[in-house]
């Protein structure tokens, strides 16, 4: 009987609403200067519940190209056709296809002066090269191999066609302090990888066909790595598909200087006289990966952008088959983009529908060298990069920073929100003053952190084209790319009020008059 009553009620109650909806429409008394309760949506619960999914051992740690990532793109998209969200691939389509590359040991022979050198013990390739040989009787000496505008290794000297020998470093003033930054702080040039690249790049530009680095430190580093993978016949790797028209070696010390006697003490750029046979013989497989893309049209200037991203990728398993889950990294992050997607969502159907388009991308590969953001931005944009008004990255935003256990546990590093538009940079600071009141930390937003953090997540292949971002990090921690990097480890309150805080900062540019100004914009090659 109670049930039968219950009914009754039921039905009289939708009768009664029957006959009014049709002549008033109720409208949730929200407008675009207070969007609180669609960022309310975005919940603890909601995201444990998601992130206990995603980076569970069921996702094999998300290694690009493998079955867990392939998984992994399957929820994403899951989620989105859930809540309705489409994708600008059309068709139920969320996938943007990245071809990548995967190299094992090239077969190599490098002969000096007649004379063959021993690849793992003198040199070794730093990247991929087509099959080929080259014979040449002399190199170009080019110093330190730099190329700005206060200082030019390759001032009167042409490589065209060349193969080109550089070492590590910057020059130095007479007074200690270094040429390229004027001060006593060291420049990209010399850091690590980054300077390698750089110098390897410079290098093409000039026209070499190859490039040989002196950095007895580099080459010990990639030298042993190599190795162990040879041994162990995997692959070092994947990348995107390239030009293969520069072959690029590290070399010891002890073969810098049979390359070019006294490059020690010398920096002045010189043809030497060098018998040089290569041998070069490839070996790729193809691999294929997906970056996962959905979006919110705009209504009024659908045709301008905000791109809201994270990395869907992580580190896969050890040689014991334990899982790197990822939650943090990027766990956090991915699930986070789903939430505001689902809070504009729910915004959309109340009538809300964002002035701007917002983009909501995933991208693979961001740990083997931010693949999926550079065949975004480089190869294959689905939107016009000129139409893009801003980036918001999110990598690692679930736990917190040892290093400030003792300070405001409500922090968040932000990272890249002043260089290019000083709009964007006001923009946040007052979005989180009115909403979230997190504290700030701009440590590794400085110019001179040895961290690098600006060009280490997927943010930065935007950055690099000129468009506005934001990087929003926690910092690392003793699991950062460890298997204790698991859900049960996330601290789903300040998860939460830091999504809350990109929603809000999407919102006020998506809505806001004018696009953000860029101000600061860096010369484009």
């Amino acid at each position: 009987m109670k049930k039968l009553i219950y009914f009754i009620s039921v039905a009289l109650l939708f009768s009664s609403c029957k006959s009014t909806t049709s002549k008033t429409v109720v409208r949730n008394p929200v407008n675009y200067d207070d969007p609180t309760s669609y960022a309310n949506t975005i919940t603890e619960d909601e995201l444990k519940e998601l992130l206990h999914i995603y980076a569970s051992d069921d996702f094999q740690g998300r290694m690009t190209g493998e079955p867990g990532q392939k998984k992994a793109v399957e929820f994403i998209k899951a989620h989105y056709l859930e809540n309705n969200i489409k994708s600008p691939l059309g068709n139920q389509n969320y996938f943007q296809d990245v071809p990548l590359k995967s190299y094992k040991t090239p077969e190599v022979t490098l002969t000096l002066n007649n004379e063959e050198l021993s690849y793992f013990d003198d040199y070794i390739s730093a990247s991929a090269g087509s099959t080929q040989t080259i014979q040449s009787n002399d190199i170009v000496y080019v110093g330190y191999g730099i190329n700005t505008e206060n200082y030019n290794s390759y001032q009167d000297i042409n490589v065209t066609g060349k193969i080109v020998v550089a070492k590590f470093g910057e020059p130095n003033n007479d007074d200690g302090t270094y040429v390229i930054s004027g001060t006593n702080e060291r420049s990209k040039w010399s850091n690590g990888r980054q300077g390698s690249r750089s110098k390897r790049d410079v290098a093409k530009e000039q026209g070499a066909l190859a490039f040989f680095m002196i950095d007895d430190v580099m080459f010990k580093r990639y030298s042993a790595y190599y190795k162990r993978l040879a041994d162990a016949d995997k692959s070092s790797g994947l990348s995107l598909p390239r030009e293969k028209s520069l072959f690029n070696f590290f070399v010891s010390e002890k073969t810098g200087k049979m390359l070019v006697p006294g490059f020690e003490s010398t920096d002045e750029a010189q043809v030497i006289n060098n018998k040089i046979l290569l041998n070069y013989k490839s070996t790729e497989l193809d691999v294929h990966s997906e970056n996962v893309i959905a979006y919110i049209k705009g209504s009024e200037k659908p045709n301008e952008y905000i791109i809201i991203s994270a990395h869907l990728d992580h580190v896969g398993t050890n040689d014991r088959g334990e899982v790197f889950n990822g939650a943090d990294d990027d766990g956090s992050g991915s699930v986070a983009v789903l939430e505001i997607a689902e809070a504009f969502q729910k915004a959309v159907k109340d009538g809300y529908r964002p002035k701007r388009s917002i983009v909501f991308l995933h991208v693979t590969g961001e740990e083997l060298g931010l693949l999926g953001s550079a065949y975004y931005t480089d190869f294959e944009p689905i939107f016009p990069l000129e139409d893009t008004v801003a980036n918001l990255n999110i990598d690692m935003i679930g736990r917190t920073d040892p290093k400030r256990e003792s300070e405001n546990r409500n922090y968040l590093y932000l990272i890249g929100s002043d260089k290019l538009s000083t709009e964007l940079h006001n923009l946040s600071e007052e979005v989180n003053t009115k909403y979230t009141k997190i504290e700030f930390d701009y440590k590794y937003n400085d110019d001179n952190d040895p961290n690098r953090f600006y060009y280490r997540s997927d943010h930065y292949n935007f950055a690099k084209n000129n468009i506005p971002v934001i990087f929003y990090f926690n910092g690392t921690h003793k699991d950062y790319h460890q298997i204790g990097d698991t859900p049960d480890k996330i601290q789903y309150d300040l998860l939460a009020n830091r999504a809350k805080l990109v929603f809000y900062t999407a919102w006020e540019l998506a809505n806001r008059k004018n696009r953000i100004v860029v101000d600061k914009a860096e010369p484009q090659p």
